[in-house]
């Protein structure tokens, strides 16, 4: 599981513009207390649905 910080840092976007992306339900995310997680899982389909270019499956 990710947080915010390191999806932040992955993408070198601002903290706020994942906290958009999770309110927005762009991105799915844990609430855990004040904090969200974010799963692996999530974050490839995120990636994949944002792919100029299909993954092509073989």
């Amino acid at each position: 599981m990710y947080s915010c910080e390191e999806i932040s840092e992955r993408y070198n976007v601002k903290l706020i513009t994942v906290w958009d992306w999770i309110r927005k339900k762009k991105l799915p995310a844990i609430k855990i207390g004040r904090e969200y997680r974010i799963k692996e899982e999530d974050l490839k389909t995120f990636e994949d649905e944002r792919r100029t270019v299909p993954v092509r499956k073989e």
